[in-house]
C-alpha cells in the first residue's frame, strides 16, 4: 500500500516539474513574441504579436500557465521600453490568458473562438479603462478618453491577429503534444 502512495507522490512531483517548466518556457515565448515585433504608436503604447502566443499557450495548456505566461511574459516585455504599462499589462494580459484557458475545452474550435473573443474583449476593455481612467491619475495627461479611443484599433487588430494565427496553431500543437504535457 505504501508503494502506491509513493508512486503517486512521484507522479505528482513529475507533473509539477513539467507544469513549472512549461510555465517558464511559455513565459519566455510570450516575452519574445511581444518584444520581436514592436510598432510604437503616437500615444506611447505599441502594437505587438504577443497575443498570438498568449492564445496558443492558453488554448493548449492549463489555464494557470496561460495566465502566468500571458501576464508575466507581456509585463517583462513592457519593462523594456514601456515601463508605464508593466503593472496594468501584468493584470490585463494575465487575465486574458487565464480566461482563454478557462473557457476553452481543448476539443472544439467553437469553444476556442469563444475563449479568444471573451479574453480578447477583456484585453481591449482593460487597456481602454487603464488608458482612459488610470493613466491620467498617474500623471500622464496625454491619455484620457481621446488617447484610449485612439488605442482601440490597434488593440482590436492585435486580438484579431492573435485569433487568426493562435487558434489554428493551438489546434495543431494540441493534436501533436503527448498527454503528459497538456
Amino acid at each position: 500500500m505504501q508503494e502506491s502512495s509513493g508512486a503517486s507522490a512521484s507522479v505528482k512531483k513529475e507533473t509539477l516539474a513539467i507544469q513549472l517548466s512549461l510555465s517558464v518556457v511559455m513565459t519566455a515565448l510570450v516575452t519574445i513574441t511581444t518584444f520581436l515585433v514592436r510598432i510604437p504608436n503616437p500615444m506611447g503604447g505599441y502594437f505587438n504579436l504577443g497575443d498570438v502566443m498568449i492564445f496558443v499557450v492558453a488554448l493548449t495548456f492549463r489555464p494557470a500557465i496561460g495566465g502566468f505566461a500571458g501576464g508575466v511574459g507581456s509585463a517583462i516585455s513592457d519593462s523594456i521600453g514601456f515601463p508605464l504599462f508593466v503593472i496594468p499589462t501584468l493584470v490585463i494580459k494575465g487575465l486574458e490568458g487565464l480566461l482563454a484557458g478557462l473557457i476553452t475545452n481543448k476539443k472544439s474550435i467553437y469553444r476556442d473562438v469563444l475563449a479568444v473573443c471573451v479574453a480578447g474583449g477583456e484585453m481591449i476593455l482593460g487597456y481602454f479603462l487603464v488608458e482612459w481612467l488610470v493613466l491620467p491619475v498617474w500623471g500622464v495627461p496625454e491619455w484620457g478618453l481621446v488617447g484610449a479611443l485612439g488605442e482601440l484599433p490597434g488593440n482590436i487588430g492585435q486580438i484579431l491577429i492573435g485569433a487568426v494565427v493562435g487558434i489554428p496553431v493551438a489546434y495543431v500543437v494540441r493534436r501533436r503534444l503527448p498527454e503528459v504535457l497538456k
